[in-house]
């Protein structure tokens, strides 16, 4: 996914539910922060509470000339919203953007490396209890 997510017309969309307080979304902004210094075109988009929504945000990358955009889901598991909600979310924005592929990913808390860095990262949380 390297090499063919920076060319000119790939982006993603980290997707997250949102919440009221704005402090929520720090980390999907991290990611984001680090996918850009990677030349990744990148939007955020929300199911409620935050913006904008998946619509707007797919809709300024197409604006921008992207044709393949990939939603990635910043969830840990495939619950309900990721089941049910987001699946119409994506369909609508291929019917309104039909000259675009969009793909929709797994929740990002499934994928072998990130299930990886957190068990690393609760195992050096025990270490540190042991050390302190």
């Amino acid at each position: 996914m390297g090499e063919e997510m920076t060319s000119a017309g790939s982006a993603v969309v980290l997707f997250g539910h949102g919440a009221r307080d704005p402090e929520w979304a720090r980390p999907m902004e991290r990611i984001r922060a680090a996918l850009e210094q990677q030349g990744v075109r990148v939007e955020l988009a929300f199911l409620e509470f935050m913006t904008p929504p998946l619509a707007d945000a797919i809709g300024r990358l197409v604006a921008g000339g992207a044709d393949r955009i990939a939603v990635v889901p910043v969830f840990l598991a495939q619950g309900g919203h990721l089941k049910r909600d987001l699946p119409l979310l994506v369909e609508e924005a291929r019917g309104a953007h039909p000259g675009c592929a969009i793909t929709l990913a797994r929740a990002a808390g499934e994928a072998d490396g990130v299930v990886s860095a957190m068990a690393d990262y609760a195992r050096h949380c025990v270490q540190e209890m042991r050390a302190g």
